[in-house]
């Protein structure tokens, strides 16, 4: 164990720590050595997202201790940057400590002299980012690791726009949250008096603002017996999407009772992800057996939906992230004009990873749509930009996060839920099903598919092995991918697009991140982008060509099923 290690566990079994925390690791350091050296080689990084890791003791670990000096961080940059009072929302998830989490930060803060405005209990991620502008608030915090393991815990830190920090403040506060050496610098309790507990109040206002975003109500009046089946997955979801979807008027609600109480250890799942056919395999029974006409699943803090739907044969299928954009996006550009809505200043808004049939679309509507960065932020940051001068109308990433008008500056599944829903009883009362009308949008604008493929690399080795890998890419670009020459390459990290065949060189205005894109002579569209939440490398591949009919389209996904297998082949990715 090298000195930097050995030093950090002195320091955690001499310093004021609780005697708990204090046998802990004397516990790893008699039986798991290997353990205890990945708990302390480095400390846990508090990144422009927040803190997110396994729990447990450690700098490398989310703990009391871990979450105390980021808030006494976070706490003293609120403190640089606002005069007056400060006032900051706290909420959290069904995960095991986040309740905890939320009162060792609440604390700190009170501490500080900052109004806290805690939630009673656990509550979904955009109910926090609506809190913040309903309340007036300075900033929030949020205690979830979304869809990550039962292990892990995370903390998200918001601004006084309801989105997560962006630069110059999240890296402001970073420099603040490092500059804490030590517990002893945290003020860990004094200012209770400081925090009120807040709760249906503030559920009602949110639900009333998801009931405005309703663009055909006269739809789901005469749809009202839709059969629809929701899982929260042992998440915060159950607290209000059924009450969401009673308010826009449905009657044949069907919640999976044996995910419906939160439970950090999610105990019917492995991963609490809607992104993961296992994870939705209890309501997908459910959904066949009361043959139901949607499936949908929120993760723990409820930003992320997922959702399934009857195919053209009749049998269940779970449709990815890019295909509920792509029908979403649609029924809100389309519903809004139909029901004289639309206005010369709409737009919509995507990460540069998700599907461009969207633009594809949207452009056709006369429709702006932007791309950013992966992350919402940087969709809420594009909005807090167009203020008075465009209308934002939604937004969306591929990993099953959207966001429909703006109130809330973060992704919203229990707004996403609603709007879902009342996509699908408009297609009901079309005649038609969410997938034929899926395929409606293919015929019409062309047929894109995509793709994902995470490769996971844990600990030390694992993070360098992922740099490497980005490192090859950006050094020695491919010149062709599965026989197709590579045309076009986006480095977002060196902020430029590069024409391969000419040389020539333009910018990309967005902020740096590591992100390349490959873009072949075919229209395919490879994307590799290390996680900056958990120790993955993401590679995202799109795929397109026309569809002439319905009749093809069983064709035409073997097809492109296919080229995507031969691309990942060929990049040795598999």
């Amino acid at each position: 164990m090298d000195n930097i290690i050995e030093s950090k566990v002195s320091q955690w079994l001499n310093g004021q720590f609780d005697a708990d925390t204090v046998a802990a690791v004397r516990k790893l350091q008699q039986d798991n050595p290997d353990e205890l050296a990945d708990a302390f080689y480095r400390s846990l990084e508090f990144g422009t997202g927040g803190l997110r890791g396994i729990m447990g003791v450690g700098t490398n670990r989310m703990n009391k201790y871990t979450v105390g000096m980021a808030t006494q961080g976070f706490a003293n940059y609120l403190k640089q940057a606002f005069t007056g009072e400060i006032k900051l929302a706290i909420a959290h998830d069904s995960r095991n400590n986040s309740r905890y989490f939320a009162e060792v930060a609440a604390n700190v803060l009170a501490a500080n002299g900052i109004k806290v405005f805690l939630f009673e209990s656990l509550r979904p991620t955009p109910e926090l980012s609506f809190t913040i502008r309903h309340l007036g608030c300075q900033g929030g915090i949020v205690l979830t690791a979304s869809h990550n393991p039962k292990e892990y815990n995370g903390y998200k830190a918001y601004w006084n726009d309801g989105a997560q920090l962006i630069p110059p403040h999240d890296k402001n506060v970073i420099r603040e949250v490092e500059k804490i050496a030590s517990i002893d610098e945290v003020k860990w309790s004094g200012g209770e008096a400081n925090i009120t507990s807040i709760g249906k109040e503030v559920d009602e206002a949110y639900l009333q603002e998801l009931k405005n975003l309703s663009i055909q109500p006269e739809v789901i009046k005469e749809q009202h017996d839709l059969k629809i089946v929701y899982t929260p997955i042992h998440g915060t979801g159950i607290t209000l999407v059924p009450e969401i979807l009673k308010r826009y008027g449905f009657t044949n609600v069907h919640v999976v009772e044996e995910q419906a109480t939160p439970d950090g250890n999610f105990p019917t799942v492995v991963y609490p992800n809607p992104e993961e056919a296992e994870a939705m395999s209890i309501g997908l029974k459910k959904a066949k057996e009361l043959d139901a006409a949607i499936l949908l699943g929120t993760d723990p803090d409820s930003d992320r939906v997922g959702i399934a739907v009857k195919d053209i044969k009749g049998e269940w299928t779970l449709l990815n992230g890019n295909q509920t954009a792509v029908l979403l996006f649609n029924y809100i550009i389309e519903g809004r004009r139909r029901k004289g809505l639309a206005g010369d200043t709409d737009y919509v808004c995507k990460t540069v990873v998700t599907s461009d049939l969207i633009d594809v679309f949207a452009a056709q509507n006369n429709v702006n749509c932007y791309n950013v960065l992966t992350g919402f932020k940087w969709i809420a940051d594009l909005i807090r930009r167009k203020e008075g001068q465009e209308k934002f109308i939604c937004g969306g990433e591929e990993s099953y996060g959207y966001m429909i008008g703006d109130n809330v500056r973060d992704k919203d599944a229990i707004a996403s839920v609603a709007l879902i829903c009342e996509m699908a009883a408009y297609a009901r009362s079309q005649g038609r099903s969410l997938y034929e009308q899926l395929i409606d949008i293919y015929v019409k604008y062309g047929y894109y598919k995509e793709n994902l493929i995470s490769i996971t690399k844990k600990g030390m080795k694992g993070a360098e092995e992922i740099a490497e890998m980005m490192r090859g890419y950006r050094e020695n670009p491919p010149t062709t991918i599965n026989g197709s020459p590579v045309v076009t390459l986006y480095d977002y990290e060196l902020q430029q697009v590069k024409n391969l065949k000419t040389g020539e060189v333009k910018p990309i205005d967005l902020p740096r991140s590591n992100v390349l894109q490959f873009v072949l002579e075919d229209g395919s569209k490879i994307s590799a982008r290390p996680s900056g939440t958990e120790p993955k490398i993401k590679f995202y591949f799109s795929v397109n060509q026309k569809l002439e009919n319905a009749a093809g389209f069983d064709a035409a996904t073997q097809a492109l099923d296919q080229r995507v297998q031969n691309i990942i082949k060929d990049m040795k990715l598999k």
